[in-house]
């Protein structure tokens, strides 16, 4: 599977992000700790957002450990809201199109996770996503067609239940196949203005989530360190892993939970596939 990170808040650059924590995502390239495989080397991506709030992508299919490309832009980027993701293949074409994050006008979408025997049902799914949608679908991942028919299901307008309604309707694609349990994700989508996540899966035990703890309560707990003091109470990282091992600066998201980041009213609500 995969690992990502999430981050809304202050503008940093990006090498903030990627390249200096002590377990940074590069780091979990090579040596993850909690994901289902050490080694995430099938290609990597990244996401972020202008001042006009449009996003850009940046993918390659070499591993984000050697990539020279990803550290020079990862040193003059700078961006509000970032999306990065280190892909371990489950079993799709290792290609740019198949690399995260996936785009859309506005938005961006990640997942960690798949949906199982996508092969059986990856027809079904298919035929499921809006013929006006069809077309921009530019991969062969379960997670890119997982954000098409979420999109279908109306993304853009309400994205909790979007999601909740694409994966009931892939549980139930996934059941009529006789498939036990069809779908294991940890998903993050944003429109470059609020920022959503979810952590679920059918068999109730999820790949790994976390959040970082408010940056007023981290600044009193670390005095020391000065980059605390540069971002905005605002600020908040959803990561795969803990990229730092400062000890109560993560907090595991919950089981079946859904997590919306924005306007300083930061919510966690249980998610219900419909």
């Amino acid at each position: 599977m995969c690992r990502w990170l999430a981050y809304s808040g202050s503008p940093v650059p990006l090498e903030e992000l990627l390249l200096k924590p002590a377990h940074s995502l590069i780091d979990q390239s090579l040596h993850s700790e909690l994901g289902a495989t050490t080694t995430n080397g099938d290609g990597f991506g990244i996401g972020w957002y202008s001042a006009d709030r449009r996003p850009g992508v940046f993918h390659s299919v070499e591993p984000a450990w050697n990539d020279h490309n990803l550290r020079d832009l990862a040193q003059h980027l700078i961006s509000p809201l970032v999306f990065a993701h280190i892909r371990a293949s489950t079993g799709t074409a290792i290609q740019q199109t198949n690399c995260h994050p996936f785009r859309y006008g506005r938005w961006l979408w990640m997942h960690n996770g798949q949906i199982r025997d996508f092969n059986t049902v990856k027809r079904d799914l298919v035929l499921a996503v809006d013929p006006s949608l069809y077309p921009s679908i530019e991969g062969s991942t379960d997670s890119e067609l997982f954000f098409y028919v979420a999109l279908t299901l109306g993304l853009e307008d309400d994205p909790p239940s979007a999601v909740e309604r694409a994966v009931g309707f892939i549980e139930a694609t996934g059941r009529a196949h006789g498939i036990e349990h069809p779908i294991q994700m940890s998903v993050a989508t944003t429109d470059g203005d609020r920022l959503w996540v979810f952590r679920y899966s059918s068999e109730g035990n999820s790949s790994t989530l976390f959040f970082s703890t408010a940056v007023e309560t981290l600044r009193v707990q670390y005095p020391e360190h000065p980059v605390l003091h540069k971002l905005s109470d605002e600020t908040r990282l959803v990561v795969s892993e803990p990229l730092s091992d400062l000890v109560g600066a993560w907090n595991e998201v919950p089981e079946s939970s859904c997590g919306i980041v924005g306007h300083g009213q930061d919510e966690l609500r249980p998610f219900r596939p419909q």
